[in-house]
């Protein structure tokens, strides 16, 4: 059976710049983000540029089942999941009282609820396999008063989960680490940094973030 890189929010900005990179890398891939039509793009690029075997499944993760049945699908075809990328996210800028309930909802069974359901079912076969590694991707939003409270709510329960995850799956063979992301040149975080102090930060390229990202994924390991 085929291993695979797991890669969600993976059509724009950080999301793309890492499965190029990890494509280059000639590790077999897994896409996933809400767009068909995107993600059939990138399979073709990436396999003509890399000779790797790239899959896809679009979904829209912001309803917890596209999560579940995400996982069914790996599991139906034999596919064995070595790295997790949690990396799909949503977020807003504006008051909170202005707001609608239903977009904070949504950002949340994304951000939140999709993870932890993703996290949950994949970290039991990696535990039965004695090995896998999965990256959880927050922001320094995280630990500041932003212009979008809910999200910056949700990037600190990603943090939290992560670190209490990572004690719990201890001496399992299975690693869990969660990655904060600055400042990066992409339109959401241009809005929101503008209203915070990160905005007298130089934002990174996406492809540099990705770098590091990547960098942080596979650190201390080579490829056979």
């Amino acid at each position: 059976m085929k291993e695979y890189i797991l890669l969600t929010g993976a059509s724009y900005g950080i999301g793309y710049e890492m499965a190029d990179q990890l494509a280059a890398k000639k590790f077999n891939m897994i896409l996933v983000a809400p767009t068909e039509s995107d993600l059939q793009q990138m399979q073709a690029e990436l396999t003509a540029k890399y000779g790797i075997e790239i899959k896809y499944f679009a979904a829209d993760l912001s309803d917890t089942n596209a999560a579940i049945d995400l996982h069914k699908t790996t599991q139906q075809e034999n596919l064995i999941i070595t790295h997790l990328v949690n990396h799909a996210g949503v977020g807003n800028s504006g008051l909170f009282t202005e707001t609608s309930v239903e977009e904070e909802l949504s950002m949340i069974q994304l951000n939140i609820s999709s993870l932890v359901v993703l996290t949950q079912l994949f970290a039991q076969d990696m535990v039965r396999r004695n090995s896998g590694r999965i990256m959880n991707v927050a922001s320094v939003l995280s630990s500041l008063a932003s212009p979008s409270a809910v999200y910056s709510a949700t990037k600190a329960y990603v943090i939290a989960f992560t670190n209490a995850l990572a004690a719990d799956l201890e001496g399992t063979g299975v690693s869990v680490i969660s990655l904060t992301l600055g400042t990066t040149d992409t339109y959401f975080t241009t809005i929101v940094t503008q209203l915070t102090d990160l905005h007298k930060t130089e934002p990174m390229h996406p492809k540099e973030v990705a770098t590091q990202v990547v960098k942080h994924l596979l650190q201390g390991e080579e490829r056979k």
